[in-house]
């Protein structure tokens, strides 16, 4: 038949690809999505020396536990304002803002960690500096996109974007990994203070005649709960919400339960820990790239993804062996991707322009403003009874130390 010929496959292949990566027809956007992507490596390069850090100095799962909360408090409490910002302000501007001074956290990271004079508790005061940051920008990141591209091409920009997240996720903890154990961690934060010089480039170099600006909200008493009272009379953007709040608090406590694993289960080292965040991350940008090239948005399929997203995780709880569970965290991390892109587009497309500032970060405090709760929760039933316990997150790792987990180290 004519449609199974060489020539008409290759169409096919080719409209595919078309899809998959539409949005970075939009050359805006495709500047954004260079510097963030370098950016993110580093990003994930510094999240992963920073709990190494905390668990290498106290071999306490609560205290890892405690310095992911202690970063992400900040959007718990007082996320709905930075989205009210992010409503009322030109989110070009307020992101060069947030961007700059991430890369100037980062940079006072390095100088401490690289002069041998960080203490721990000055790792927590740069956490939650970083929280106070990204209280703000994720919000105005999130709802930036759409100025980029517009309505049409939203979905497949932030599910690219999300690919883009995972594909540092790949990355960065893996080069992290190498690099704590050869050199230190304070390299680490080095590297993640010099992407920052990347990204805010790439926000110079985009044309703003090209933007998309939403209406800002005009500013007026009762903002704050007025985000809160729209989401509660729209019955699809208040069960995508309440749906993401249990499972970013049960399910995305990655940043406690992996150093617990592939420090006391696996008895490895940095670069276990790494490796074992590069598998979910290798599988969520293959989950990604389907998903994106996938155009279909419908509440069915978002509650039909995040039951893909438990089944995976209960998979990997379950894996007995180094390899099975590996398997299973590929399955997971693209599970993972493709209901965050849905939730997320989902939200974005629903809500009006004025509001979606306030939506996202509602979205922010579900994501990750739940983990001051979730992450001390599970560094403790980790602690307790084991970090396999703890993990019946997407993060369960086999007992022992088969295969691919290297001698401990104690890297500084």
């Amino acid at each position: 038949m004519v449609s199974g010929s060489p020539a008409a496959r290759r169409g096919r292949a080719r409209a595919l690809g078309a899809r998959t990566f539409s949005s970075l027809r939009v050359r805006n956007y495709r500047y954004y999505f260079a510097g963030q992507s370098v950016s993110l490596v580093g990003t994930w390069m510094q999240s992963i020396a920073q709990s190494w850090l905390v668990f290498t100095l106290t071999r306490s799962g609560t205290d890892v536990g405690l310095i992911t909360a202690v970063q992400t408090l900040p959007i718990l409490l007082l996320g709905p304002v930075g989205g009210t910002i992010a409503d009322r302000f030109g989110k070009y501007r307020i992101l060069l803002a947030t961007q700059a001074l991430a890369g100037v956290q980062a940079a006072v990271l390095s100088v401490l960690a690289l002069t041998g004079s960080l203490q721990l508790w000055e790792l927590f005061v740069m956490a939650a500096s970083l929280g106070c940051i990204n209280m703000v920008d994720n919000p105005t990141r999130q709802t930036f996109i759409v100025e980029l591209v517009g309505r049409d091409q939203l979905p497949n920009a932030v599910t690219l974007n999300t690919v883009m997240v995972n594909v540092a996720r790949a990355i960065g903890p893996a080069v992290a990994g190498v690099l704590i154990a050869q050199v230190g961690a304070g390299w680490c934060f080095f590297v993640n203070a010099l992407s920052f010089v990347f990204v805010v480039a790439a926000l110079v170099a985009l044309r703003k005649d090209e933007l998309l600006p939403t209406p800002r909200a005009v500013r007026a008493k009762g903002q704050l709960v007025e985000g809160f009272r729209y989401v509660s009379r729209r019955p699809l953007l208040r069960n995508a919400l309440l749906m993401m709040a249990v499972i970013g608090l049960f399910t995305y406590e990655f940043q406690t339960t992996l150093p617990l694993m592939a420090g006391t289960t696996l008895h490895g080292d940095s670069q276990t820990y790494g490796f074992l965040t590069a598998f979910m991350g290798a599988g969520a940008v293959v989950g990604g790239l389907v998903a994106a090239g996938r155009g279909n948005r419908s509440p069915r399929r978002l509650a039909t993804t995040a039951l893909a997203f438990g089944a995976s995780t209960a998979l990997a709880a379950l894996a007995p062996s180094t390899s099975t569970e590996e398997l299973a965290l590929l399955l997971v991390g693209a599970a993972s991707v493709t209901f965050l892109s849905l939730a997320n587009s989902t939200l974005q497309l629903e809500a009006d322009p004025e509001m979606r500032g306030r939506v996202m970060s509602l979205w922010s405090v579900s994501f990750m403003g739940t983990t001051p709760i979730g992450g001390p929760l599970v560094g403790f039933v980790a602690g307790a009874v084991g970090a396999r316990a703890g993990s019946h997150r997407p993060r369960s790792d086999p007992d022992g130390g088969a295969g691919t987990t290297p001698r401990r180290r104690h890297p500084s």
